[in-house]
């Protein structure tokens, strides 16, 4: 598998069968596995064993979508979780004690800007946003003796930014934290974080990587490359009494994270994704690579018919050269800056909201990523329990209308736009 291309990981990485099993991969619907001794089931529970404990903490169907999310970002180790935003709260929590402090670009989606600024504070996690366009030295302006990591997103959701990963990922080693990133947009398809300084990467698994709205899931990836002994971390390094004094860095080397989510966090807090959306995600997985260059051609065409269209205001889409973002989107993503573009609609918000009740191909849903066309007025819907100022600060504005691109024919997703806005 190591000489296949991405695409052939995509399709065949993950699951292999043996002689007469399943071709595809089958749906464990158990909570609990049958053992031959107590000695083999202690060696479990001593994590001194490989094997299967109960579907909270793994689950044969989700190791193959682990192993397949692992192979495609290039990690060491992967770990499913409920949701997006379990997968975001994990991978924060798994590294962060109550009065410790991580750095966010201000660009994030509303729900994780929600759980950074409001949740997190209730645990003792601080959170600071900067602007991700910021200078090096402004960023680093902000760290702080007890900071833990800094997290972006590789797409800025939904202001389009690309972060720049030249300079998050130098700060992020100067000031010895890990860069954590969600890759939700661009997907390991389009783009591997891990590849350009990252440590950790997320997705929210319920966008492209089911691709077709009908699961809500979320995964880590562990890129196995931060040093955990560095002095900062000493949860992975100190003995955890949970487990007769395991050491994580010690006994686990590069995939001590992601032990530590999964044996630890998982364990206790319980966000664990159903074996069934697993199934549904790791099916999602086999077509990412044709679906992600589709979303990415539709949208570019959408977005330069937009971009001419008499009754729009302004577009943004990071493949446009009038975008902010053009030249990362050329050095990062040269692949397609995926299916997710942003206009707005000259007359303001009023004539956005008659122009989102007249569209008929397209789809009025809270959703995003989705093999089918759909629109959404996220300061009213996303972004709703952010302030005017916390909205703004993350890009959005009032008359922002935010499409998912789907793959249908081109041209009846222009014409579908067209007879909107004309009305």
């Amino acid at each position: 598998m190591g000489n296949w291309q991405l695409e052939t990981k995509a399709v065949q990485g993950g699951y292999t069968p043996k002689n007469s099993e399943p071709r595809i991969l089958p749906i464990y619907q158990s909570t609990t596995y049958k053992y031959d001794s107590a000695e083999h089931v202690a060696k479990l529970f001593d994590l001194e064993a490989d094997g299967h404990m109960y579907t909270r903490i793994s689950n044969p169907t989700l190791a193959a979508f682990e192993e397949k999310m692992t192979i495609l970002e290039g990690g060491v180790g992967a770990l499913s979780t409920s949701s997006g935003q379990a997968a975001t709260t994990l991978a924060i929590l798994n590294i962060c004690r109550s009065g410790e402090h991580i750095i966010a670009a201000s660009t994030l989606y509303g729900g994780t800007f929600s759980l950074m600024s409001t949740t997190l504070k209730k645990v003792g996690v601080e959170v600071t946003f900067v602007d991700p366009e910021s200078k090096s030295d402004e960023i680093k302006k902000h760290f702080k003796s007890n900071t833990k990591a800094i997290f972006g997103e590789t797409i800025g959701n939904p202001g389009l930014n690309i972060l720049d990963f030249d300079k998050f990922s130098s700060i992020a080693k100067e000031m010895g934290v890990p860069l954590i990133i969600d890759n939700t947009f661009a997907t390991p398809y389009l783009f591997r974080p891990l590849e350009h300084g990252a440590n950790i990467v997320i997705h929210s698994a319920t966008k492209y990587i089911d691709g077709h709205a009908t699961s809500v899931g979320g995964i880590i990836i562990d890129g196995g490359n931060f040093d955990w002994a560095n002095g900062k971390y000493p949860d992975l390094v100190e003995p955890d009494p949970s487990y007769h004094g395991i050491k994580y860095v010690e006994q686990f080397g590069k995939q001590a994270y992601i032990v530590k989510a999964r044996v630890q966090l998982l364990r206790d807090l319980g966000s664990t994704l159903s074996p069934f959306n697993g199934f549904m995600m790791n099916l999602g997985l086999e077509t990412l690579h044709i679906r992600m260059d589709r979303h990415s051609e539709n949208a570019i065409k959408l977005a330069k018919f937009l971009e001419n269209h008499p009754k729009v205001a302004w577009v943004s889409y990071p493949g446009l050269p009038s975008h902010k973002s053009y030249s990362l989107a050329q050095k990062y993503l040269a692949k397609g800056c995926s299916g997710v573009l942003t206009f707005g609609v000259k007359g303001g918000k009023e004539a956005g909201i008659k122009f989102i009740n007249n569209v008929k191909l397209a789809a009025l849903v809270v959703h995003v990523a989705d093999v089918r066309t759909c629109v959404l007025h996220p300061a009213s819907t996303t972004h709703r329990q952010l302030t005017r100022e916390q909205q703004i600060f993350s890009g959005v504005t009032e008359d922002l209308i935010r499409v998912s691109v789907g793959i249908e024919n081109i041209d009846d997703i222009i014409d579908d736009f067209d007879q909107a806005l004309n009305k």
